[in-house]
């Protein structure tokens, strides 16, 4: 697995930082709305399979318990009602990874294994005060080691937007490098900006440089509790980001919307994103996800839909 390492924090990339909203808008009308209207139905079922596997299935709901949460695991690993209809694909699909609340991991740990799936299908687990971030740096230190000790294999920590608010970078900067540490080598950091409240998107992008600095493996857009989650236009902000940073370091640093992407349309808009920007080696679970509640029973919907239309 690979992992990213903190580099020197760089003042440089965050100066003369300026983003044209109007055109970031239009570039994603550009680059996706012309190629979605000629998608076929053979390809739309291509991308349903793909946003599938690229899912981060979630539950951060108070009321879960470890029944819901091994439903969630074999939701995960068997994700079609229809016996007869997954038994027809040659390839037997699964989401990336699972998502949960700390207290749940050892939950999914133990739901997996029984399954046969530990380091097939992933833990990811929230952390460090989600969704807001504003608790004692050492609080949140401790909640990683927890989720890390009880078997989580990804963290999706969530930054104080205050200190983007105000401007304190190089405070951002220690915490993530705080957070990479507690991680461990073995373990990926996903950094949540929580973009809804980071006030503009000067910030989205400055944000996400120092979360690549810090040592992030992946930027997320959102916790999915803020008024605004993911969009095309934060995320191609975030790509740009992305982007400067390979250049930089020659380090692929991967992308989660999470928040927001309810349908499979709304994946294949992202999916074509990252293709015509990153490129398709970007569209793999190591380098992209969805963070998502609500997708799979679209991506289950459609792929009935389409596989009947499609005679199969």
């Amino acid at each position: 697995m690979l992992v990213n390492k903190e580099m020197p924090f760089d003042t440089k990339q965050l100066a003369n930082v300026r983003v044209n909203l109007p055109s970031v808008v239009r570039s994603v009308d550009l680059l996706t709305s012309a190629l979605i209207k000629r998608v076929t139905d053979a390809e739309f079922l291509e991308y349903t399979l793909q946003a599938l596997k690229l899912t981060d299935l979630t539950t951060l709901a108070g009321d879960d318990t470890e029944s819901n949460v091994a439903r969630l695991c074999f939701r995960a690993a068997y994700p079609f009602s229809d016996v007869s209809a997954y038994s027809k694909l040659e390839e037997k699909p699964h989401t990336a990874a699972v998502c949960v609340y700390p207290n749940r991991v050892a939950d999914a740990h133990r739901a997996l294994k029984s399954l046969g799936l530990i380091g097939t299908i992933q833990i990811a687990s929230v952390a460090t005060g989600f969704p807001s971030g504003s608790y004692p740096l050492e609080t949140r230190l401790n909640e990683i080691r927890f989720a890390v000790e009880q078997g989580a294999t990804e963290i999706d920590i969530v930054i104080d937007r205050s200190l983007v608010l105000t401007g304190k970078w190089t405070q951002l900067y220690d915490e993530i490098v705080s957070m990479r540490k507690a991680c461990g080598d073995k373990v990926h950091l996903k950094t949540i900006l929580g973009i809804g409240e980071c006030g503009t998107m000067v910030n989205v992008y400055k944000a996400s440089m120092v979360a690549m600095m810090a040592g992030s493996d992946f930027i997320k857009t959102s916790t999915g509790k803020e008024a605004v989650n993911a969009t095309l236009p934060v995320g191609l902000v975030m790509i740009r980001a992305i982007q400067k940073f390979y250049r930089l370091t020659g380090k692929k640093i991967g992308l989660k919307p999470a928040g927001g992407v309810r349908t499979v349309r709304d994946a294949i808009a992202w999916m074509i994103m990252i293709r015509e920007t990153l490129g398709e080696e970007w569209l793999k679970p190591e380098l992209f996800r969805f963070g998502a509640s609500g997708l799979l029973d679209d991506i289950e919907k459609q792929f009935y839909a389409v596989s009947k239309r499609l005679g199969r």
